[in-house]
């Protein structure tokens, strides 16, 4: 097996915002909750809104993610084998940190020719429309691995599609184009060298 992404190691030791701390396999239970209530409001693939093969598969999937800080995937063409950097972080709403469950998540993915996706985001459906969200981003977005952050894509079905737009333009994002179930945002920014990593399709209903 080879490697076609750094270690996140060194984001993970870096001091997170105040708002922010590493995600890891303790914090799956939350991830799983937060995501599962996103699908069911559009923000997801509606199949990982219940039990199935399918959200089997997937939190399979992110469970080692959580754990080890990778994916390891096969490349289609080729069998050959390797593995992506997927480094997250968990968000709290307020500065007690650790004194209550976090309320959101973010987890980027490393993409092919450097930088990386903010694959995943989530909050909890009560927070919303408190300015939460809007906090949660800037603070993702200001981590070393946010800011060589170059890919977003958002779920057109979401009924916070409109607002997530917004809050992206105002990190620098742009919308660049469709396809019947995501809108692709994209930002023109400096990336952290050696992050470059074999790309892992996302997963589509």
């Amino acid at each position: 097996q080879r490697s076609c992404a750094r270690s996140n190691e060194s984001i993970r030791t870096l001091p997170p915002t105040p708002m922010l701390r590493p995600a890891h396999i303790g914090h799956l239970a939350m991830l799983r909750s937060l995501i599962r209530d996103g699908a069911r409001d559009g923000s997801f693939q509606p199949e990982l809104a219940w039990d199935s093969a399918e959200s089997e598969r997937f939190f399979a999937e992110l469970k080692q993610a959580l754990k080890s800080g990778y994916f390891v995937v096969q490349d289609p063409a080729t069998h050959e084998m390797s593995t992506v950097a997927v480094p997250g972080y968990v968000y709290w709403a307020d500065e007690n940190i650790g004194a209550e469950p976090p309320v959101g998540f973010g987890l980027f993915r490393a993409v092919r020719g450097g930088g990386f996706e903010l694959w995943l985001a989530g909050l909890e459906g009560a927070l919303r429309g408190k300015g939460h969200g809007k906090a949660m981003l800037k603070a993702l977005f200001e981590t070393p691995t946010g800011r060589a952050t170059r890919f977003v894509r958002v779920r057109r079905s979401s009924r916070y599609a409109e607002a997530v737009a917004r809050l992206l333009e105002v990190h620098g994002f742009t919308a660049t184009r469709e396809t019947s179930q995501e809108t692709w945002f994209v930002r023109a920014t400096p990336v952290l060298p050696g992050t470059r990593a074999a790309r892992m399709d996302r997963h589509e209903s």
